[in-house]
């Protein structure tokens, strides 16, 4: 499918939805699941382009995993921190999350490994990544800092080491996860200000569930002890709240109230703090037992918000700032320019292609409300979330279509079907 028109809405909305698990959470389970001590089951797991990528990375290296599509369900056979294969070539596609887990968890293995992705995987850094498993003893090395990777690995010794955290909190979080099974203590210093602080929070939250804790000083300094994760019969994975973002969007555009399921605001993902913003724009949040309700306001208003911690619901809302009565800055996400593409230009680029006046600043923007969109082709840029993001617009407004959406298989392979039955 080459395009899709999006049919508009002409009426308040009123809908309960169910939305796939957290790719976050699923990723980052299978990780520490392969390194326990027995089997796991994942529940409400993710099943996307992502996290079939890591699944089928971790298969090529011997791990054994049963995947069940129907029932959501991947149960994984964890090896205590040994990697079964001695040698593996891996690609990745355009999955970050598993380039940048995947390059630390090989350090571990005995044996040569190459790991790869597609073209523009190729052009995300990785290299901050690899000086800091290099100083714990690690045998990685890159083309000039990006894919592919060859790791010649023996164990990780451990130790001390250093990593910026303004390129990406994956770094972060690939190094933790796997510092249990170094050969001695591991101590991490971050040398810089950290993005999406509340995915290192995740990282550290699934890491106890799985039996590791670790001593932290803020966001600053992590000391991780020898270890061994332990595998959880029956671990549950709440909705993707980035995939949430959206739905909760829908009401404040369209008017109304959207309810997402398997979700509260205890949620481990960071990207639940995307409901704080909508409140300042002046919808209503409710939350009950398992759920999150938001309900549209009668005016909503523009906002400048600070999305450091939260960059993968910028585009989010970016589609809902035409619809306030003020102008929205967006600031705090200079690193979204080296997600799946360079979100923030594209993200201008493509709300003037609808008639919305944007100024771009090297980390944002700033919107201003539209009264009269103009018809027309979104592109993707072969994004996910540029597609899911911009479809919401067509929600409100006729003639809007969105060119290659069959690239929201990478988190959401049926998002536009549920996006329908808001209606």
């Amino acid at each position: 499918m080459n395009s899709i028109q999006i049919a508009s809405i002409n009426h308040p909305i009123g809908a309960t939805v169910q939305l796939p698990g957290s790719k976050s959470l699923t990723n980052r389970a299978m990780l520490i699941a392969a390194l326990g001590n027995g089997t796991s089951r994942l529940v409400n797991a993710l099943f996307s382009d992502d996290s079939l990528y890591f699944a089928k990375a971790l298969q090529v290296l011997g791990f054994i995993l049963k995947l069940d599509p129907e029932k959501a369900e991947i149960t994984v056979h964890g090896m205590s921190g040994a990697i079964p294969a001695g040698n593996a070539e891996l690609f990745i596609g355009n999955a970050g999350t598993a380039a940048r887990f995947l390059s630390a968890f090989l350090t571990l293995g005995q044996g040569k490994y190459i790991l790869d992705g597609d073209a523009r995987m190729r052009e995300r850094p990785i290299g901050d990544l690899v000086t800091a498993l290099t100083q714990l003893g690690a045998d990685i090395a890159t083309n000039s800092d990006f894919l592919p990777v060859t790791i010649r690995a023996s164990g990780l010794p451990g130790g001390e080491t250093f990593i910026s955290g303004n390129i990406s909190s994956q770094f972060l979080s690939a190094q933790l996860m796997i510092s249990p099974y170094a050969k001695n203590k591991v101590e991490i210093t971050v040398t810089t200000d950290l993005n999406s602080k509340p995915y290192v929070d995740m990282t550290l939250a699934v890491m106890d569930e799985f039996g590791v804790n670790i001593f932290r000083d803020g966001y600053e300094r992590f000391i991780i002890n020898t270890g061994c994760y332990n595998a959880v019969d029956k671990y549950s994975i709440e909705s993707d709240a980035s995939a949430a973002s959206y739905f909760f969007a829908a009401p404040a555009i369209l008017g109304g109230q959207v309810r997402v399921e398997n979700i509260t605001r205890n949620s481990k993902q960071g990207d639940i703090a995307f409901l704080e913003v909508l409140k300042k724009m002046g919808c209503q949040v409710v939350e009950g037992a398992n759920y999150i309700e938001v309900i549209s306001s009668t005016e909503l208003c523009g906002v400048d918000v600070d999305m450091s911690d939260i960059p993968d619901t910028a585009q989010t809302l970016a589609v809902i700032a035409p619809f306030a009565s003020s102008p929205t800055r967006i600031s705090g996400i200079e690193s979204a320019r080296l997600k799946e593409t360079d979100r923030v230009s594209a993200t201008c680029n493509e709300l003037k292609r609808l008639g919305v006046r944007v100024d771009e600043y090297q980390d944002g923007m700033l919107i201003y409300p539209c009264r009269a969109f103009t018809p027309g082709m979104v592109a993707t840029y072969n994004d996910h979330r540029m597609a899911m993001a911009f479809a919401l617009i067509g929600l409100r407004n006729t003639g809007i279509s969105i060119e290659n959406p069959n690239c929201v298989s990478k988190t959401f392979p049926n998002y536009f079907s549920v996006l329908e039955s808001l209606r």
